[in-house]
This record gives C-alpha cells, structure tokens and sequence, in this order.
C-alpha cells in the first residue's frame, strides 16, 4: 500500500516539474531589479545600485535603514585618499565629533549589528560601497556604516561585504570633504 501512493506521489513531483520547466522554457527568468539608493548632498547626487547577490542581509539591513530615513543628516565622517566613509548617526552632532565613527542604528545610536559576514569575490574598485565594521572587530559586527572607494583597493577583496556600486555621480564622491552632509536620501 505505501509503495502505489509513494509511486504516485513520485510520479505528481515529476509531471508537475515537467510542466514547469516548459512552461519557463520558452521566456527568460527576470531578476528582481536591485533598489538604488540616492544620496543627496551640497556636491551632488551620489547613486548606489545595491547587491543584494553579493550580500543580501547586508543590502537588506542597508536598504531598510535608507528607507527609513537613518542617513539623514548624517556627515561623511572619514574621507581618505581612495575612501570616503559615512553612517554614523552620531555625526550629526558636531560636539561628538571625537566619538563619530562608533555610533550606530541600536538604541541610544549604539552598534547593531547584522550578526553575518558576507564578504564575496567581488574586487573592491572604483566606485564600490562596502558595509564597514571596525578592523578590531569581526565582519559580523557590521551595521549601518559604510565606505565608497574613489580609487580601487585590492586590500579590501574578501574582507568586507559590497553593498553596492555607484552608478551615477562617482565625480561627486570625489569632492566629498570631511564633515560633508547627507541632506536626503531616497530609495527607488
């Protein structure tokens, strides 16, 4: 008696997989069109289409932040030869400026981390945003800050996790000044 139902429930999984791989055969599977994030600032627009295949918590976690307005108001609050670098809430206040680059989008703007490496193969170019973490810590304790390169920095392949890439306004990433400011920012 099991062995006809087992057979016909085998024989169901088949037919019903046979019929979806045609029925798919003949039109190509459209990806889900990845969110670009928009950061406007006194220098420009910056666009950032995300990654979500390279890292898809850490995209998520970066996604739901922008959406909620988090980056607003924030400042850049490293800016480097090669790497600009901003997420901090506690930018915002210019009398914290000795503790910007420890805040975060936990209670009271402590750290919360997304609790996930997801570094990948992706080369960490021009142009490329990485979610940060502090380089005493692990890549699990990344949160809401994060980097975009002006310059490639073959350093960073397989530590960080890419988040994005800029696809529009990279010549306003390379203005950018320390204490520059996110006025708005929207997620299409």
């Amino acid at each position: 008696m099991v062995r006809p139902v087992f057979a016909a429930s085998l024989a169901a999984a088949l037919l019903l997989s046979h019929s979806t791989v045609h029925s798919q055969a003949g039109k190509a599977a459209a990806a889900p069109a990845a969110a670009v994030v928009v950061l406007e600032t006194a220098k420009g627009k910056i666009e950032i289409e995300t990654l979500p295949g390279d890292a898809p918590k850490s995209v998520a976690h970066f996604v739901e932040l922008a959406r909620k307005g988090f980056y607003r108001g924030q400042r850049f609050h490293w800016v480097v030869p090669g790497l600009v670098q901003t997420g901090d809430p506690l930018s915002r206040d210019l009398t914290k400026r000795n503790e910007w680059g420890t805040g975060g989008s936990g209670l009271r703007f402590a750290p919360k981390p997304i609790g996930v490496a997801e570094t990948s193969k992706r080369k960490f170019e021009r142009g490329i945003v990485g979610l940060a973490y502090r380089t005493d810590r692990k890549p699990e304790s990344a949160d809401s800050q994060f980097f975009i390169l002006t310059g490639p920095n073959p350093a960073l392949n397989g530590k960080y996790a890419p988040i994005g890439k800029v696809i529009k306004g990279i010549e306003v990433v390379d203005k950018i000044q320390l204490m520059d400011m996110i006025k708005n920012v929207t997620v299409r």
